[in-house]
């Protein structure tokens, strides 16, 4: 398959061109020092007839991949690139269903790691464009300037994940996470799982049965 041009670099899952309906999507938003690969492999635990579709982060990790910014310190991004990253994603989220035969109703993001912040800050004040959300192992950027949308997230879902052993980003963050969307009008659900900073087989297969029954879940 010819990739279509779109604001950031990205691979997608090979998917049933046959149809004729829209298809729901999911966007994989990796890690630092990890690339558009990294997530995508995950795509055959995922509803079949689901468009899988991994960007890349737009900037160099000095040791190797890429990132959506520089840290000045944990959970404080660098403002100019994470302002950057943060519009080229939201362009490359209005760019794949004009280029892909995907519903507009029913994208979806998945996180990990700083992943997850690009995917909570995108959810957060693009909710009329994401349905749902698995925030895996990251925490809601409180210090940028950004103004999320709380009370306008009655249509879109969270599933939060995280390890109880986290040694890169504590779980503390995802707590103060939960905390924060209890307080909004969204449908969470939170899970902390005996691990460090990773995707477990459990974690895997809680985040998958989510996913499944949102995407087969009438569309707003």
């Amino acid at each position: 398959m010819t990739l279509k041009k779109l604001s950031l670099s990205y691979q997608i899952a090979p998917f049933d061109m046959s149809g004729t309906s829209l298809l729901p999507c999911l966007i994989l938003l990796h890690g630092r020092g990890a690339d558009e690969e990294d997530l995508l492999g995950l795509a055959p635990y995922f509803r079949p007839g689901m468009i899988c579709i991994a960007p890349r982060a737009p900037f160099p990790f000095s040791f190797g991949g890429y990132m959506w910014y520089t840290l000045d310190e944990i959970a404080k991004p660098d403002e100019k690139q994470f302002r950057e990253s943060y519009d080229r994603l939201s362009s490359f989220i209005d760019e794949v269903p004009r280029e892909y035969p995907v519903d507009p109703r029913r994208m979806y993001l998945l996180g990990f790691s700083m992943g997850t912040v690009m995917a909570y800050a995108l959810a957060l004040t693009r909710p009329d464009r994401v349905r749902g959300v698995v925030a895996h192992s990251g925490y809601i950027p409180e210090h940028v300037a950004t103004e999320f949308q709380w009370q306008k997230l009655s249509h879109t879902s969270f599933f939060v994940a995280h390890g109880d052993h986290d040694p890169v980003i504590p779980v503390e963050f995802a707590r103060r996470a939960k905390e924060l969307l209890a307080k909004s009008n969204a449908q969470v659900l939170y899970r902390e799982y005996p691990m460090q900073h990773q995707i477990s087989e459990e974690s895997l297969h809680d985040l998958s049965e989510w996913l499944a029954n949102r995407v087969d879940s009438p569309s707003p």
